[in-house]
Formats: structure tokens, C-alpha cells, sequence
């Protein structure tokens, strides 16, 4: 299985120190081993799995898609119009 990101998701986790990247990097590795962690959405949103977790005191959302036997990163940020952004994102693709 590969991983690939977005380039949305990219831009977001250069933002991150370095205690952030390796938590994030553990909430992947935990996608991975188990895909249907994440909740699938329903609507224009179909096909789109949302892991939440929290990052010290914020819960964040970690969005991916299967392409294949591949795994798509998409996008990841705090729940504030978190939705609305990865709608607007998906649709100009």
C-alpha cells in the first residue's frame, strides 16, 4: 500500500513542530494498519473516510480516500469549518 498526500495536506504539516509530525505520523501508521478507523461520509462527501484525534488540546480531523489499494491523504485540520474547506477542495480537483 502506498501513501499519497494532497497537496493541502503537505502545506499544513510543514506547519508542525516536530512532536506534532510524530503523533500525526502515529495516527497514520494507525490508518494504515487498520483503513476503517475513519468514519465514511455520506453525500458530496462519499468515498471520504474522517479520522479525528487530538493534537495537545486540539481535536483534529485527518481526511483520506482509497485509490485503489493506494491510500490518498487529503487533508487535515481543527474541526472549524473543516467540512466546508474539504468540500471547496474536493470540488475544484
Amino acid at each position: 500500500m502506498k501513501i499519497y498526500q494532497s497537496r493541502s495536506f503537505e502545506k499544513k504539516v510543514k506547519k508542525f513542530n516536530k512532536t506534532e509530525k510524530k503523533a500525526l505520523d502515529n495516527q497514520i501508521s494507525k490508518t494504515v494498519e487498520n483503513p476503517l478507523i475513519g468514519v465514511e461520509k455520506k453525500g458530496d462527501l462519499r468515498g471520504v473516510y474522517v479520522h479525528k484525534f487530538k493534537l495537545k488540546t486540539i481535536q483534529y480531523l485527518l481526511s483520506y480516500r482509497f485509490s485503489g489499494e493506494d491510500l490518498e491523504l487529503i487533508m487535515i485540520g481543527p474541526h472549524e469549518n473543516y467540512y466546508r474547506d474539504l468540500n471547496n477542495y474536493l470540488k475544484a480537483r
